[in-house]
């Protein structure tokens, strides 16, 4: 039996959990199972080495930026390696190149392509664990990549389906999947089992258990996926294709504050104006979420949309630069903002959820300020403020 064990910062934080997950994947090797380790950069190593960038160049660029990060992966995983090394088992670390795992060139925010297994394979052969760095990948031109935030969850998964892995287990500091951030929803309650569609859905809005691309590939290749601590033995939350029939159509609530709202004031109401926006920001590898088209006045009308927080100036500057000024009147951009969302499979053929959810807003005076929906949720935007007593009135309308 071949399974990926992935595990996140907090899981590697100090020398005594770094101990803790090198006895629990030599627990699965000396069962016969071969291991492969997917590991993120220790604790809060990956901000440390932001700030340390900041304070020599405020606005470095992306490709350095990704070289520096890659050290945080490397370092988890060479003292993974020695860890195991000193409970007398073999183990190898490799990183991106040496695997390879090939991406697409967007720093910061890559996309794999494709995996080398020999590496990996030859050393399983030899009866070792192998140890490799999440987060990261290498580009056509031998350039290191960054995947995003929680892109370890995607490397995990990326592995498990090009080794077809029998399992894929996703350590965290939380015990699984829950209805709801219990740090934030005192409420919440864990789920025994999720769709992948649902989970894709709370990862993409906010909820930080695991990463949104992760699940894609997932799906996508069939992969087994479990959620589980890395600090207890429970049981913990299976994503996969479907579930049991729930007494409550809502799985989840999510809040994600990491967002910002852009609203071009005052153009033209003619056609392809919409195009030439959004396609500004496509070429500066902006992803734009939520879209709310109004009419204004004097037959102009106003575009709103939502980014993520760290690409607010990216767009921002982009807009001005590359649109004439006779295309708009204003440019206003706020990042006291935050998306709050329902998700449940098939949300939208159960009448009156929406509304539900509007009216426990209301009760809590809470302002929307746009509005989303799909067919398994339903996301507003309201003042980052108000976001956790927004999860908090929407998880207790739908009693979950």
């Amino acid at each position: 039996m071949l399974v990926v064990k992935k595990f996140g910062g907090t899981s590697v934080g100090n020398k005594d959990r770094i101990m803790n997950v090198a006895k629990r994947c030599i627990e699965d090797y000396k069962k016969g199972n071969d291991v492969v380790v997917v590991l993120s950069a220790m604790g809060k190593m990956t901000d440390e080495l932001i700030a340390k960038a900041k304070e020599i160049n405020p606005n470095p660029s992306r490709r350095e930026m990704d070289m520096l990060l890659t050290t945080g992966e490397q370092t988890s995983v060479s003292l993974m390696a020695m860890a195991m090394d000193s409970l007398g088992v073999p183990a190898v670390s490799l990183n991106a190149f040496q695997v390879a795992m090939h991406t697409t060139s967007v720093y910061s925010n890559a996309r794999i392509k494709r995996i080398d297994t020999d590496r990996i394979m030859n050393e399983l052969e030899q009866r070792k664990i192998v140890i490799v760095t999440g987060f990261q990948g290498v580009d056509q031109f031998d350039n290191y990549t960054t995947l995003g935030r929680g892109g370890s969850d995607t490397t995990a998964v990326a592995l498990a389906a090009a080794l077809h892995a029998d399992a894929c287990e996703i350590y965290t500091d939380v015990d699984g999947v829950y209805t709801a951030d219990p740090r934030k929803v005192s409420e919440a309650k864990k789920l025994n089992e999720i769709t992948y569609d649902e989970m894709l859905e709370m990862a993409t809005l906010g909820a930080g258990v695991l990463h949104n691309r992760s699940v894609e590939l997932a799906k996508k290749h069939g992969v087994a996926l479990v959620v589980r601590s890395s600090l207890t033995t429970e049981e913990g939350t299976v994503v996969k294709e479907s579930v049991k029939s729930r007494d409550n159509e809502i799985s989840g609530v999510a809040g994600d504050d990491d967002a910002a709202r852009i609203a071009v004031m005052g153009i033209e109401d003619t056609p392809g104006m919409a195009f030439k926006i959004f396609n500004v920001l496509a070429k500066k590898n902006v992803n734009v979420d939520m879209i709310l088209q109004s009419v204004g006045h004097n037959d102009k009308k106003d575009i709103s949309f939502t980014v993520k927080e760290e690409e607010l100036d990216i767009a921002v500057k982009a807009l001005e630069d590359y649109l004439p000024d006779s295309y708009y009147e204003e440019i206003k951009a706020s990042k006291e903002v935050a998306k709050v969302s329902i998700i449940g499979k098939g949300l939208l053929n159960h009448y009156g959820m929406a509304a539900r959810m509007f009216n426990a807003l209301y009760k809590a005076d809470v302002n929307i300020r746009m509005i989303s929906t799909s067919e398994i949720r339903v996301t507003v935007l309201v003042n980052q403020e108000d976001m956790v007593k927004a999860m908090n009135a929407a998880h207790e309308e739908f009693e979950m």
